[in-house]
């Protein structure tokens, strides 16, 4: 430059440094955003909760849905270089939380976002993780959709299989919410060492071993249900369709394959002893609660005095609050991977432990770099 232009020179590169850029600020200050993808407001308190322990703002942006239903979301701030988690919890409208999602994170690719973590503490579609006869598993495109709109690692919390960690391409944290139950059950259900796990379904008794092991109690199985169950459904390749008098088959006329017999479920059975015990059964998710209701009759029956169920997703769909209300459960406690606040004040048997302090715990240890395994202490493989 000539001589006489340095001082001007000299005198921008000052009033810059004096006065760094907005996003420079951001930047330095945390190096991180967090963002909601919800656009309804009782879907954002676990977002407000996770920010508050984190120590940042929840990132400013609009997502609303057009007259014609079609997302529409708007960034307004800058995201360039910058780690975004993104929090989407899961309400009722399952597939316009799924739109948001992945209309947000590809926003955020767009503009030039760094890494785009998703923190999705219930995963949707995670019971479509098998093969259904002509089905699908609608889990596996998920996890494609997810990968192609730009994220590139997600959160998550108790997965109903563990297996669906395989469906992605990317890294997957799947924590855990047992060890927030375990202290539910210590330091609010009294008497507690006169308790006894109850696993639901054999299915179910791997989790309820792991709890009654950490919480030094006995363990039940309960076996026997009066309707098909979803694992009679799992696979469809056990039963052909039947063939019309009218057809001949089609196969090798010297093949002869064994006949195929049908499954006979027995009734209702509980293997170990429930009576005059606390009954606390544990499942991953309650949505319908039919099973849980029935389940509760037959301990009832069988001599147990309270009867409790512990589960990480608190779904509750349809008539679930009044069926609670009105069968032998005492008490159903949940945590807050899914908005229930409705469903809360119709039952008050429903309550609630708050899961945001590990979450805010995996975004921080996400960002720095730090190994998660502390979040993961005493916790089994069968959790």
């Amino acid at each position: 430059y000539p001589m006489k232009l340095l001082p001007q020179v000299s005198s921008v590169i000052l009033t810059l440094q004096r006065f760094p850029s907005h996003s420079t600020m951001n930047i330095s200050k945390s190096g991180y955003r967090v963002f909601s993808a919800n656009s309804t407001t009782a879907c954002t308190e676990l977002a407000k909760k996770i920010t508050e322990r984190l120590g940042v703002d929840l990132g400013k942006s609009v997502v609303y849905q057009e007259s014609n239903r079609e997302t529409r979301v708007d960034v307004k701030e800058s995201v360039r270089g910058q780690d975004i988690f993104i929090i989407q919890t899961i309400p009722r409208d399952v597939n316009t939380a799924i739109m948001e999602l992945l209309v947000m994170a590809y926003a955020l690719k767009t503009n030039c976002a760094k890494n785009i973590i998703g923190v999705i503490p219930y995963f949707p579609y995670s019971k479509q993780c098998k093969m259904r006869k002509r089905g699908s598993i609608v889990c596996k495109l998920l996890a494609s959709m997810l990968a192609k709109a730009g994220l590139t690692h997600i959160i998550t919390m108790d997965l109903h299989q563990k297996e669906i960690q395989g469906f992605f391409s990317f890294p997957v944290d799947n924590l855990r919410a047992s060890p927030f139950l375990l202290q539910y059950i210590q330091e609010e259900i009294p008497d507690y060492r006169n308790a006894i796990i109850v696993a639901k379904s054999p299915s179910a008794a791997k989790r309820a071993q792991s709890y009654a092991e950490r919480l030094r109690l006995g363990l039940a199985v309960m076996h026997g249900e009066a309707q098909c169950s979803e694992s009679d459904m799992a696979d469809g390749r056990h039963s052909p369709p039947p063939m019309s008098s009218g057809r001949t088959t089609s196969g090798h006329p010297g093949l002869e394959l064994p006949l195929m017999m049908a499954k006979e479920k027995p009734p209702i059975t509980v293997v170990g002893d429930v009576g005059g015990r606390i009954a606390i059964i544990v499942d991953d998710i309650i949505d319908d609660v039919e099973d849980f209701v029935a389940a509760a009759e037959i301990l009832k029956e069988r001599g147990a005095y309270k009867i409790y169920i512990m589960a990480t997703h608190g779904l509750l769909s349809a008539e679930a609050p009044r069926l609670i209300e009105e069968s032998a459960i005492d008490e159903v406690v949940v945590t807050n991977t899914v908005p229930h606040e409705v469903q809360k004040l119709q039952c008050p048997k429903i309550k609630t432990v708050d899961v945001s302090m590990i979450l805010a715990e995996a975004i921080r240890r996400i960002h720095n770099g730090e190994s998660m395994a502390y979040l993961f202490r005493n916790i089994t493989v069968d959790d």
